[in-house]
């Protein structure tokens, strides 16, 4: 008797700044999905949420591809819950923590992973530049709390462009993070699994001429970036990072996987940055170019986090 198809409903597009770069991930998923196994549907939260509860069911399980706010941060999940409808990755709570950044420096630091100072302003905060400069230094991170793909992000090198880059910042979040910046190696870690957790290949990011940091044209600008993996460090640190990542997933309660962002000091320390916990999705994204070299190739890493979602 043939094997039932799966009916997957792809779920892309979205309100939030990433809006195109989820939609570029869903050509690469949909395409990849393989139809002797998956029927898909998409559907666009911006246009299709009705349709989605309507279709519920009938669908056997949801591919979230929704990066930053309203998708990312557990409101898609909570909605799926809602309609009893399964899917990849974490659920309402691990999905919210991650997003807030600030909270989850806390938990890392709640279970001693390493991470840099930092503090939040709030709009209604009075801004002492020149004790955040006292405190931090120059040059100094300044990002959104709640975004993604660096979105709001600025290195600022003057006390100017520290006030300008927490006015920036500010136009996406009310609250804004200000962080000490380490200069040094950008490594970033994916893991796999619920219970179980294996951790993938480290990558290593080399932001092109240009750049100062990986921000977003860094990120998704063609030839803009190298990525190396595996990265180029010793095997000490390559297992340290592994495990620092799968220390962070079970931190902040994440599930089926997770990526997260280091950065490997000149001195030598590793520090964590921020854990996604829905990755880019293209074939050439971070994490499924970590799971190839594991031995994943991009339709068999869908069908992997399709598995992990189904598991409960």
């Amino acid at each position: 008797m043939e094997k039932e198809k799966l009916h997957i409903a792809l779920i892309a597009g979205g309100v939030s700044g990433e809006r195109q770069v989820s939609l570029n991930g869903a050509k690469g998923v949909e395409s990849n999905l393989d139809p002797e196994k998956f029927i898909v549907r998409r559907y666009d939260p911006s246009t299709d949420l009705a349709k989605l509860a309507a279709d519920a069911p009938e669908i056997d399980f949801a591919f979230i591809l929704l990066h930053g706010l309203y998708g990312e941060d557990g409101t898609m999940q909570g909605f799926l819950d809602l309609l009893g409808v399964p899917y990849q990755g974490s659920g309402v709570l691990g999905s919210a923590i991650a997003m807030d950044k600030n909270l989850a420096k806390e938990l890392y630091r709640l279970n001693d992973l390493p991470v840099a100072d930092w503090i939040v302003v709030s709009g209604d905060d009075e801004i002492d530049g020149p004790a955040l400069v006292e405190r931090f230094g120059l040059p100094v991170v300044i990002k959104p709390v709640r975004e993604g793909s660096s979105l709001g992000l600025t290195l600022a090198k003057t006390l100017g462009e520290l006030l300008v880059g927490i006015h920036k910042a500010q136009e996406l979040d009310d609250e804004v993070m200000v962080e000490k910046y380490i200069h040094g190696k950008e490594l970033t870690v994916g893991v796999l699994g619920n219970r179980d957790v294996q951790a993938l290949p480290v990558i290593e990011i080399v932001p092109g001429e240009g750049f100062s940091f990986f921000d977003y044209d860094a990120k998704y600008k063609a030839g803009a970036s190298e990525e190396i993996c595996p990265a180029r460090i010793s095997e000490e640190i390559s297992g340290l990072a592994k495990q620092y990542a799968t220390l962070a997933h079970k931190a902040l309660r994440l599930r089926g996987y997770s990526r997260t962002d280091m950065i490997l000091a000149d001195s030598g320390q590793l520090y964590l940055l921020e854990t996604n916990t829905i990755p880019g999705m293209t074939p050439t994204s971070l994490m499924p170019q970590a799971a190839a070299v594991y031995g994943l190739d991009f339709p068999a890493f869908l069908e992997k986090l399709i598995a992990l979602g189904l598991e409960d």
